[in-house]
């Protein structure tokens, strides 16, 4: 007769809530999107801190529970899931993976960095197409299908893409 043990430990929480995908772009995990801030674990207790791409983000209450349905599903009996705002979410967090991800999927990932400190003004480079590569393309709407992405169009292959923009 065996029973399964679980280790409550912050990596395998961190693992868990890692996992969790985005409500609004599911090929990206809330860590590939720099969402996920923080774990504890303490005995069969995980505290994880998230932060929203921006305060007003529709899916924050989403990913909160989804974040309680992988942890309590993993075996801990007690799950808080915290929401900060400071410091405010960036699109610097974003990983690799998540970039690539992006692209793969058909969105462009952001371009450049957005923690720049004081020094030269920034000049808005050409988006890339996710689907051809051009760098013929123009926005065509400022907020896209979330406030957090363009809508684009690319003028060599006609189509339209989203642009996570650069926060």
């Amino acid at each position: 007769m065996s029973t399964q043990t679980v280790v409550h430990s912050r990596e395998h929480a961190w693992r868990v809530a890692a996992s969790v995908t985005d409500p609004e772009v599911p090929v990206l995990t809330i860590e590939d999107l720099g969402v996920l801030r923080d774990v504890k674990v303490d005995g069969d207790r995980a505290v994880v801190t998230i932060t929203p791409t921006y305060s007003g983000c529709p899916a924050v209450e989403a990913m909160r529970d989804d974040v309680i349905l992988a942890l309590t599903a993993a075996g801990y009996d007690t799950v808080e899931v915290r929401t900060t705002l400071s410091p405010a979410w960036t699109t610097d967090w974003m990983t690799v993976a998540g970039n690539r991800k992006l692209t793969e999927y058909g969105i462009a990932p952001p371009s450049g960095r957005a923690s720049v400190a004081q020094g030269p003004i920034r000049l808005r480079m050409a988006v890339k197409c996710p689907r051809c590569g051009s760098l013929d393309t123009r926005e065509v709407a400022h907020f896209g299908s979330t406030s957090c992405k363009a809508l684009y169009e690319c003028r060599a292959c006609l189509e339209p893409f989203d642009h996570f923009k650069v926060l």
